[in-house]
């Protein structure tokens, strides 16, 4: 073939789906690079749905201090300027097609921000939350009303639960996965029991855990499948003048209520490395320790990220 009968095709001319196939192995910052602007079929590419269903941050942390007075933290500028480009134009290409929202718990999004996401990915049924500081009640009240697809929320504990609860289930119908990291007491298995007695799955791996909080769950969730409570820091608390004492095994008491349960999920092992850290922590996990990702782990299938 001669040199003149040659016809050059341009990147811009490639087919839309090919491109999409090429865009599919990059990764969030790649995508957010600028690749959008080179022209319109890659701009097109950009924005197709395939690439959206998850938006994962879950490698973003913010640069910040603690203080004494709230929110307790103070985030450098330059922190939340990328954090900030990042999401928007992020939530700018996706067209409110994300599903999945997955956040670092080290990531301490503002309550704008929040609700500037919320407004822009109605469809999400599947949160991982980022860290409580700087998010207030007002602004993720206002997101739980906008997430009314909402069905599976990993969340840092709080200290005062039952306004969120109360807002998933006046809200979100089909809600049925919760996962918990931190302290998990009584009045927080309580607070389930009162909003969400319809919850499926549950999760409160790597926590301290009283026996009588883990029979009221047992008890009183009717509708519960699955619950892990893998490496938990499991405490019984008899009459005084008795010490509390760390169970080393699961009685037969609580081993019956369970059996009930499609998965009742454990492990209690002195030789576990999850186990041990558990209780060198005393049931308040001190990721920021341990290897990065190793926070994202889920005995429960559908909650590992």
């Amino acid at each position: 073939m001669e040199e003149s009968d040659r016809v050059a095709r341009r990147w811009e001319d490639l087919d839309i789906d090919i491109l999409v196939k090429i865009f599919q192995s990059f990764d969030i910052i790649e995508l957010t690079s600028g690749i959008a602007t080179v022209c319109t079929s890659w701009r097109m590419a950009c924005c197709d749905p395939l690439l959206w269903r998850t938006l994962d941050l879950s490698m973003m942390k913010s640069n910040f201090i603690k203080i004494p007075l709230e929110p307790y933290v103070y985030v450098d500028a330059r922190s939340d300027k990328t954090l900030n480009h990042l999401l928007k134009t992020s939530l700018s290409l996706s067209q409110g097609n994300i599903m999945t929202l997955i956040f670092h718990f080290n990531l301490y999004v503002s309550d704008d921000l929040l609700t500037y996401t919320a407004e822009r990915c109605p469809r999400l049924r599947r949160l991982v939350m980022p860290a409580w500081n700087r998010i207030k009640k007002t602004g993720i009240c206002k997101a739980i009303r906008i997430w009314q697809d909402l069905e599976s929320l990993t969340m840092p504990s709080i200290a005062n639960p039952p306004y969120l609860l109360e807002e998933i289930a006046n809200n979100c119908k089909n809600f049925s996965e919760l996962k918990v990291m931190g302290p998990f007491d009584n009045f927080f298995a309580a607070t389930i029991i009162t909003y969400l007695p319809k919850v499926r799955v549950l999760s409160l791996r790597c926590s301290m855990l009283v026996k009588d909080t883990l029979i009221s769950i047992l008890d009183e969730l009717r509708n519960l499948e699955v619950l892990n409570i893998s490496h938990c820091l499991l405490i019984e608390i008899p009459p005084p003048p008795a010490p509390r004492r760390i169970m080393r095994e699961l009685d037969q008491c609580i081993l019956d209520k369970a059996s009930r349960l499609r998965e009742f999920l454990t492990c209690m092992k002195d030789s576990c490395l999850m186990c041990q850290r558990t209780r060198n922590d005393e049931g308040l996990m001190r990721w920021y320790k341990y290897e990065e990702g190793v926070w994202k782990a889920d005995e429960v299938s559908s909650l590992s990220l």
